[in-house]
């Protein structure tokens, strides 16, 4: 700047004297007092180019802050347009609008499974009260009725007790969503072989698998040896075999797998069903889905088991995935061999 007026000053005084200024000329006392005070003058311009200068260098960064927080402020409530700032301020740009992508991510997320909560239990509410219904009919009928057969008493009485197991299994779900909700989940650890637990828990299955008309295919890497919460594993297991039956096709086996690698333990459960496509596949260990939308809960639960078993393998360093293709459907669980992280 000041190179540019000295510049200018001396480009001046070379034009000036191209000409003969005579001392009566207005113009000539204009210019000689200029050269008389030429100092002056130039200071004064010197100091103001710096102070403007100065401003500039000063007001623009803070023009800048000011668009960075006013774009921070939008992310306590992002809208869907993305942020703009000045072209300087791209690379900034760039990570505010990551931020504002995945928080509008979590929101709709956090909306979706509040939603299925709701519609959840509004079914489990609606479906509470269809029991509940039959068990206070039937009762009447046998208090109503003293002289009824005894076949029909015991039609009855069995038909009540169905409804009674069923409406204390949706009041179970409800205490599955509080528990889900208010509580965290925490190992107790200890040496477990996880060959004789898949055992336990495949054969408590026996029942519902001959009910169904299926069947079990099992293959265990023989006394596997594991640190874990037993509990907690066996609740893991005993869902994905739940949902293995609750989603068979009649008269088909299950298969059940459990290989020992160098340092981890494989767990598999194969089963043949409608293939699951694969956006319900991105979904299916979120809490409170269900595959099956429809109203009637008698073979879903209460969309946690998934979510639930997701959690607890997690809890124990390892990995739970779901395949789905050709009318198959596979879970695997990986769980490390090492002592796992206590919580």
């Amino acid at each position: 700047m000041i190179g540019g007026l000295v510049l200018l000053f001396f480009l001046g005084w070379v034009f000036c004297r191209l000409f003969i200024w005579q001392p009566h000329e207005p113009l000539y006392r204009l210019l000689k007092a200029l050269e008389d005070t030429a100092m002056f003058w130039g200071s004064g311009v010197v100091l103001l180019g710096v102070f403007l200068l100065t401003y500039r260098s000063i007001s623009k960064p803070l023009d800048y802050l000011d668009e960075v927080i006013e774009a921070a402020e939008e992310l306590a409530h992002p809208a869907d347009t993305p942020i703009r700032l000045s072209p300087p301020l791209e690379s900034i740009q760039d990570e505010l609008n990551i931020v504002r992508e995945g928080a509008l991510r979590s929101a709709m997320y956090a909306k979706e499974a509040e939603q299925r909560k709701n519609d959840l239990i509004v079914y489990l509410a609606h479906d509470l009260k269809t029991p509940l219904t039959s068990v206070i009919g039937y009762l009447s009928l046998l208090r109503d009725e003293p002289q009824i057969s005894p076949e029909m008493r015991a039609k009855y009485t069995g038909i009540a007790l169905e409804k009674a197991e069923r409406l204390e299994a949706l009041i179970n779900e409800f205490f599955e969503i509080t528990r889900f909700n208010l509580t965290q989940l925490s190992l107790r650890l200890e040496e477990v072989n996880l060959t004789r637990l898949l055992e336990q828990v495949t054969f408590e299955f026996q029942p519902i698998l001959a009910e169904k008309g299926l069947s079990l295919s099992l293959q265990f890497t023989p006394d596997v040896i594991l640190a874990c919460d037993p509990e907690k594993l066996e609740r893991v297991f005993d869902n994905l075999l739940r949902n293995a039956v609750n989603y068979s096709n009649p008269n088909t086996p299950i298969g059940v797998t459990m290989l020992k690698e160098k340092d981890a333990v494989i767990v598999s459960v194969e089963n043949q069903g409608r293939t699951i496509p694969q956006d319900k596949l991105d979904q299916i260990f979120e809490q409170f889905f269900r595959l099956d939308s429809s109203r009637s809960s008698s073979s879903g639960g209460a969309g946690l088991g998934l979510a639930i078993a997701k959690e607890i393998v997690e809890r124990h360093n390892g990995i739970i995935r779901a395949q789905s293709a050709k009318e198959r459907i596979t879970f695997t669980v990986t769980l490390p061999l090492t002592q796992p992280r206590s919580s």
